[in-house]
């Protein structure tokens, strides 16, 4: 079976994705739609990560982007049981032991609902403003994710020894309610592919067309068959953007819309190459617009998943 959840609205506003309404939301907005997904079944509500964006950069990525700490724990309080995941957290840019406080807190207070999705980062100036090393960030994700494992595990105290972070007799309370908390890697190079098999749970491919999926989703799985693990991973994938029924407005051409049959029909193809959660994205002119959307994809694309 294929579960589906979202990355919100409004807590980033990218070019390449952002609707114009998000320009004038806020908190409400953002209330409203993770609700929406809390009663219509969706799997998790996403939030992104970036600390600050460089001027050059800001025209096409802007420079709002909410922190998704703060935010996730914020709709963590209005909703019940949707899953809570940094899609995807920075983690190179924090000590793995701030990291792990803020992360474990938000876990606790959920009733553990936290899926810790991590990446690498791509912006030069958002490392060097904060001290951390972005030539190197893929060995420090690497030692962070194997740091976190520990710092989120059950221990009071836990304990690492590594190339970069070294820590013990250090108590962090409050735990993680989860007794491991999921961590899903983002990232579509092969360094990344490589990442999520040996140190993930779960991977969250970025952008990947549909017909690159299946060889990187064979290599994911050999290469955790090689090195021994034999737990389950999470295989995620982001769709096209939607539009369940025929709009009434221009949605572009790289839009999905129509008739529920159709569009399950061609999102199951995603369950069929190995996939097991879609994290989908609907076109919208308005917040009720979106919330619509996403009520009548629960009950006329899910079933069909």
């Amino acid at each position: 079976m294929v579960v589906f959840g979202i990355q919100l609205p409004v807590q980033s506003q990218s070019t390449l994705y952002a609707e114009p309404w998000e320009a004038g939301a806020g908190a409400a907005d953002l209330v409203a739609v993770a609700r929406a997904a809390d009663v219509h079944g969706f799997d998790y509500v996403a939030c992104c990560d970036h600390v600050a964006i460089p001027r050059r950069l800001a025209g096409a990525m802007s420079t709002v982007w909410y922190d998704p700490v703060a935010t996730l724990s914020f709709l963590a309080a209005a909703t019940e049981r949707v899953r809570l995941l940094s899609h995807v957290a920075v983690v190179g840019l924090r000590h793995p032991l701030v990291t792990a406080k803020a992360y474990a807190t938000l876990d606790h207070l959920s009733g553990g609902r936290l899926v810790l999705g991590v990446g690498a980062g791509h912006v030069r100036e958002e490392f060097e403003a904060v001290g951390a090393d972005f030539a190197g960030r893929g060995g420090v994700l690497d030692e962070t994710i194997d740091a976190l494992r520990a710092a989120l595990g059950p221990e009071e105290y836990p304990e690492h020894g590594g190339e970069r972070f070294s820590f013990r007799d250090l108590g962090q309370r409050p735990r993680p309610a989860q007794p491991r908390v999921p961590v899903w890697v983002g990232g579509s190079s092969p360094a990344a592919v490589r990442r999520a098999a040996l140190r993930g749970d779960g991977w969250l491919p970025q952008g990947d067309p549909r017909d690159r999926l299946p060889e990187r989703i064979a290599r994911l799985r050999r290469l955790r068959e090689e090195a021994g693990i034999e737990e389950p991973v999470t295989v995620g994938a982001i769709t096209e953007a939607l539009y369940v029924g025929e709009p009434g407005w221009d949605v572009g051409r790289r839009t999905l819309a129509g008739k529920p049959e159709a569009l399950a029909s061609s999102l199951r193809a995603y369950g069929e190459m190995g996939v097991h959660q879609i994290q989908v994205r609907f076109r919208s002119r308005s917040r009720t617009e979106l919330t619509d959307q996403m009520a009548a994809f629960a009950a006329e694309v899910a079933p069909h998943l």
